[in-house]
């Protein structure tokens, strides 16, 4: 495989991260969630079923 290649093989401590809206553990980025990182919020299907609802 060439040094060039598209697939990471790097560092992955070096991807970004944040924590989950429900259960607060680290997400890390996915190659998946590339274009709507910002709009990620849950670390799972569980996670955005059992949803804090805010507001009123």
């Amino acid at each position: 495989m060439s040094p060039s290649s598209s697939s990471f093989r790097g560092n992955k401590a070096a991807l970004p991260s944040k924590p989950c809206a429900t259960c607060g553990r680290p997400m890390t980025w996915r190659r998946r969630w590339a274009r709507c990182w910002d709009e990620v919020k849950f670390c799972s299907e569980a996670c955005r079923r059992a949803k804090v609802v805010t507001g009123g």
